[in-house]
């Protein structure tokens, strides 16, 4: 098509995705567009349509757009020779629409941006950026304006991942940016000159001081520009712009490239005062909300960037916190809790030995402690008696009195479990409080928080009564409430265990209560789990006999409303909601997790395996009750080990009969949880040998190509889960086995699943075969290994490379670059051949030569023995570069062929 036609095409497009009345057609619009930027051909249509004098809003937004991602993700489809052409243009855009609209005019200037990151200096012949626009202001002072937002995006483009410039050309430009520092405060200092260009030029510092460029505090301090902006805080109107300079001025003498604080002090000893001036307008009632937000955020901004120093407790650093006090202290919670990060910063300081290390002995470094202590601890009384006051407002408003408990419980892990001052009277208030349903359960996550006090304090145990009551309470208001107070009654329970073996009674009364339906009980059944679980956990703490009574009286409520189920008949139960049986099977997970009394567990377990064994053979076809009775059968398996006795035999051969039938992924996970407990057992290993490769047999059967892997994830899952865990407990039944060799060839087929989960579990059962010798009884094995990895050793190489280069997501690359590592370091110079035999499949124009060969020379360093944490950097520079955009992914993945595997046939 010409290009005049498609320009044509395109308007009567963009027409269309905005006009016409039908969806239909308007998102065939839409699809047509998306599809024409990514052609060749929009480089030049687009640039004709900037051009074109009669191109209306929408055409013009479009293009700019067009033509700004185009030079981010697609600069290398254009010759060599078009880079002078296409700068020449986009600097003429920019010039033609310094007046024109501001969306467009960005876009352009952006692309510009983009250009400078694609193309080194040399390129430019040696004109840097900075230097060209000097250049052009000097020139053309009526385009300043355009030029001054290019100046302002620069430094953001550094580090704009969108473009897709090599990770070299990125650094290259960073430090171009960075050696002009100097340069481009100049040419905004002469800017300053034009009043009505001020706040640009603010913004351009902000976005300049961003890259945290080395220069001294001493010359900074008394910069012109830095002078404007700290004066014009105090001005009737406050600038965004100077705020946002004033915080990033805050945040760079902070930072390690800059010098840090010591470098930076005389820059520092001029923002303090300044900023401190601000607290007039802070309690200036007719400032707008804005304007207080923003002043907050600097005084936020100073108490993070210098709390090591104000934790020195220097009465200057005691104005700071004071003002932060002041922050602290006002009603709206979004400006107040600003200062939450900085006084949780500043108590780790004071607390932490590490912190006085440099004063020398242990004597001195506790009295530096302790004045440290003794200075803050007004503050930190003043920070919670001023939530105080908000709890013993009697007014019938309790929003405040909400938000001031809200902040006592966010710093209840910084609270002394003996302090026997404020906590005494803050238990004492929480019943005085109203309940209305929203306070109560702001009420219940505070005894919830402070449950190890109520164990340690003095007094504290003596509150449980009066606590107790309120949690009772709260269960029966709302459903908000009741699973707040079931969670705090948990974590009571949890800490007070010791304590509460003597009212074992008691704790039944109110499980019986919530759980049974006596009371009226609000929350949910996932809530009432747990209150099984603080049961179970003060279990826990009887003596055997007293436990295994306990134990039997929690089994036999949890079990009763399952027998009355059971009796009403199979059918019955077959049509039972899943819901209706889960909700009490997963009492008995809770059960079996949290009662640590491994004998009476498995006596418990053995006499409900009847009704567990009916429902595994009337139900296997219901994945959520499967899920959940397995869940239960693992917690047994775990908590009782090897006390479990028949039951684990008769467990084992149910799932292995059902799973060929229903196919449950849960089967597996169980499966895996029992070669955890019994995998080392001589006794166990034929029964053992034969399910796993029953198992394993079938599921390779299941997952024959990558779409059978993105069908059935869990079951990826769960299998290389129990295959990992063979590798890790009994890799003498798994590897000699006849399965071994198809569970490697379908893992092979699993590594660039895209589930998350799938993926890593395949990826670490790899890792744990290249792993062998570190395996008990692996060494032995590596033979039979050997015979199997060997004659797929490049293929699985080639697909490892492909992961790490663009068919699994970047989240993955840690997982996949250990599992290459692995298999470098188990086969060497043989490995380093098939991973160079990969590289070399990927065209020239997607990686260079140089980038192969730091990249194999970084392989080749690991697998003699370097520091594993060293490949990550090649590694990701690698995957940058083959990712860089869509092009150059397709083409490398078209080389790599990941989905094309050269499967060894099994004999």
């Amino acid at each position: 098509m010409q290009s005049m036609e498609l320009q044509n095409t395109v308007k009567e497009a963009l027409n269309a995705l905005y006009h016409h009345p039908d969806d239909a057609v308007r998102m065939q619009a839409d699809r047509w567009l998306q599809d024409f930027q990514r052609t060749i051909d929009a480089w030049q249509v687009a640039d004709n349509l900037l051009h074109d004098a009669t191109s209306n809003l929408e055409t013009l937004i479009f293009c700019s757009q067009t033509l700004r991602s185009k030079v981010q993700r697609d600069f290398e489809e254009l010759p060599s020779e078009a880079f002078r052409q296409l700068r020449d243009s986009l600097n003429n855009l920019l010039k033609k629409f310094h007046k024109g609209p501001p969306i467009v005019r960005t876009q352009i200037g952006i692309a510009v941006a983009a250009l400078a990151v694609h193309v080194p200096a040399e390129d430019r012949g040696n004109v840097g950026i900075v230097n060209w626009l000097q250049d052009e202001m000097n020139s053309h002072p009526e385009y300043i304006p355009g030029f001054l937002e290019l100046l302002t995006v620069l430094p953001e483009e550094a580090f704009n991942y969108k473009i897709a410039a090599r990770p070299e050309q990125r650094r290259h430009f960073e430090k171009e940016l960075t050696s002009q520092m100097e340069i481009v405060l100049s040419i905004l200092t002469a800017c300053l000159n034009i009043s009505e260009l001020k706040e640009q030029v603010l913004e351009a510092v902000a976005s300049w001081l961003r890259l945290k460029h080395g220069i001294p505090g001493s010359l900074l301090a008394t910069h012109p520009l830095v002078l404007t902006a700290l004066s014009s805080l105090n001005s009737d109107i406050l600038s965004e712009a100077s705020i946002n300079v004033v915080s990033e001025l805050i945040h760079y003498t902070a930072s390690g490239s800059s010098g840090g604080v010591s470098v930076q002090m005389p820059l520092i000893q001029v923002i303090v005062p300044q900023v401190m001036s601000l607290l007039v307008q802070l309690r200036d009632s007719t400032k707008d909300d804005e304007d207080i937000k923003a002043i907050a955020r600097l005084f936020a901004d100073m108490g993070d960037s210098y709390v090591e120093l104000i934790a020195t407790g220097s009465s200057e650093a005691m104005m700071i916190v004071n003002a932060l006090l002041e922050v602290a202290s006002l009603p709206e919670y979004n400006i107040a809790s600003m200062t939450f990060n900085f006084w949780h910063s500043l108590q780790v300081i004071l607390t932490k030995r590490n912190s006085y290390i440099s004063f020398g002995d242990e004597a001195s470094i506790e009295a530096e402690r302790n004045r440290r202590l003794q200075v803050f601890r007004q503050s930190y009384e003043s920070l919670v008696s001023l939530s105080l006051s908000f709890c013993g407002n009697e007014q019938s408003e309790w929003h405040p009195a909400e938000a001031a408990l809200f902040c006592i419980g966010a710093i209840s892990n910084y609270v002394s479990v003996v302090e026997t001052n404020i906590m005494p009277q803050v238990m004492d208030l929480l019943s005085k409080l109203p309940h209305q349903p929203q306070l109560l359960q702001t009420v219940c996550l505070i005894i919830g928080a402070y449950s190890k006090w109520l164990d340690a304090a003095p007094s504290g145990f003596s509150k449980l009564p009066l606590v107790i009551d309120i949690l009772m309470s709260g269960m029966r208001t709302s459903e908000d409430s009741a699973a707040t107070a079931a969670l705090a009654f948990r974590h009571i329970c949890d800490d007070c265990r010791k304590k509460l073996c003597a009212y074992c009674n008691q704790l039944f009364h109110i499980y019986y209560t919530a759980v049974n339906g006596e009371g009226s009980f609000k929350g949910s059944a996932e809530d009432s789990l747990h209150l099984v679980e603080a049961l179970s956990m003060v279990i826990t703490e009887l003596p055997p006999e007293p436990a295994k009574g306990a134990l039997e009286e929690l089994c036999s409520s949890v079990v009763t409303p399952l027998q009355e189920i059971f009796n009403q008949g199979p059918e019955v139960l077959e049509k039972k909601h899943a819901r209706e049986l889960t909700a009490h099977i997963d009492q008995f997970a809770y059960i079996f997790r949290y009662v640590n009394h491994p004998g009476a567990v498995a006596d418990a377990i053995h006499r409900l395996w009847p009704i567990f064994k009916a429902i595994f053979d009337l139900r296997a076809w219901d994945m959520r009750t499967m899920e959940s009775l397995c869940r239960a059968c693992k917690y047994a398996v775990r908590t009782s080990g090897r006390f479990m006795g028949i039951t684990i035999g008769a467990m084992l051969e149910e799932i292995q009969g059902l799973y060929q039938q229903h196919h449950q992924p849960c089967f597996l996970y169980l499966s895996s949880e029992v070669i955890k407990i019994f995998g080392s057992d001589p006794s166990c290993a034929s029964y053992l040998k034969n399910l796993i490769e029953a198992l394993f047999k079938h599921t390779t059967c299941l997952l024959t190509s990558i779409k059978e892997f993105t069908a059935r994830p869990d079951i990826a899952d769960d299998c290389f889960l129990l295959a990992s865990r063979c590798i890790r407990y009994c890799p003498q039944l798994l590897i000699p086995s006849a399965v071994f060799p198809a569970l490697i060839d379908c893992s092979m087929i699993g590594i660039t699943v895209q589930h998350r989960e799938a993926s890593n579990s395949v990826l670490t059962f790899l890792s744990d075969i290249f792993d062998l010798e570190k395996s008990s009884k692996g060494e032995q094995l590596l033979s039979i290994r050997d015979s199997v990895i060997i004659p797929r050793g490049a293929t699985i190489t080639r697909v490892l490379m492909a992961a790490l280069t663009g068919a699994l997501p970047n989240s993955r690359l840690e997982m996949v670059a250990y599992s290459l590592l692995a298999l470098i370091r188990a086969y060497g110079m043989q490995a380093l051949e098939w991973a160079s035999e990969s590289v070399s499949l990927i065209p020239l124009t997607a990686v260079k030569e140089v980038e192969r060969t730091r990249f194999l020379q970084a392989l080749s360093d690991a697998a003699s023995g370097a520091d594993a944490n060293a490949l990550i950097a090649p590694v990701e520079e690698l995957s940058d570069v083959c990712r860089r955009n869509r092009t150059v992914q397709e083409s490398v993945q078209g080389a790599l062929k990941p989905l094309e595997l050269d499967v060894v046939p099994v004999s």
